[in-house]
């Protein structure tokens, strides 16, 4: 079941975007769609999704552009590209922009929701690793909000559950503050939350790391987030 992920759609044709709202609702993802770049550009300001099927001919602003710009602007959220046939420039141009795929029209549907899923398991922490996992020494229940250390259970908040399954899924893959911010509290950060993600770090830290003060699990990456360097 796939009711907790939202995907939004930008395709100006009627009966290309119909035919996806319908073979994705029947997959139960929330849906959205629109049909022109501009709509795309204020639903993304307005809403966070888990992942944009993005068209790159459109009207009033291009796929292209709009790859550009999110990305320009900090915006993680997965996106596969669709394509007409021949439009291999298009394709590279979109992947260098920061695309996470692409599809070229006519496509299958199954064949996009399998892509879709794959990238949801690389991109969403809860996919990838599960809700048990080992976390360098460390036990990790998410669904019980406890991690194990030296057989002792340690309780954990739902934040700090998220930010080690973030971390466990992304290992010695640096992680920004702003990356974080927006997978675990769900929105943009801006200058005054930078604060806020460096303390829940080091409160995270004061329950997993044998001395905190020297983390060897998370680790900070100066000037840019933090890293998990598993072994």
């Amino acid at each position: 079941m796939e009711e907790n992920v939202s995907i939004l759609i930008v395709e100006d044709e009627p009966r290309i975007r119909s035919g996806l709202i319908d073979f994705l609702e029947f997959h139960d993802y929330m849906v959205t769609a629109v049909e022109d770049g501009l709509e795309a550009q204020r639903a993304v300001r307005d809403h966070r999704y888990d992942l944009i099927l993005l068209d790159l001919m459109l009207p009033k602003i291009s796929g292209e552009d709009l790859c550009r710009q999110w990305r320009q602007n900090g915006l993680t959220t997965p996106i596969i590209m669709l394509t007409a046939k021949g439009q291999e420039r298009e394709k590279i141009n979109g992947l260098d922009l920061g695309a996470d795929d692409y599809v070229t029209k006519p496509f299958s549907l199954e064949e996009l929701l399998a892509r879709i899923r794959a990238i949801l398991r690389r991109t969403d922490p809860a996919r990838s690793v599960g809700q048990r996992f080992q976390f360098g020494s460390l036990q990790v229940d998410i669904s019980g909000l406890k991690v194990i250390v030296d057989g002792q259970e340690i309780p954990i908040s739902k934040r700090q559950a998220m930010m080690i399954q973030t971390f466990a899924a992304n290992p010695n893959r640096v992680i920004s503050r702003e990356e974080l911010y927006e997978k675990v509290w769900g929105e943009s950060m801006n200058e005054i939350e930078t604060r806020t993600v460096d303390m829940h770090i080091a409160k995270l830290r004061s329950k997993i790391e044998p001395d905190p003060n020297e983390p060897t699990l998370i680790k900070t990456v100066r000037g840019v987030g933090y890293m998990y360097e598993s072994q």
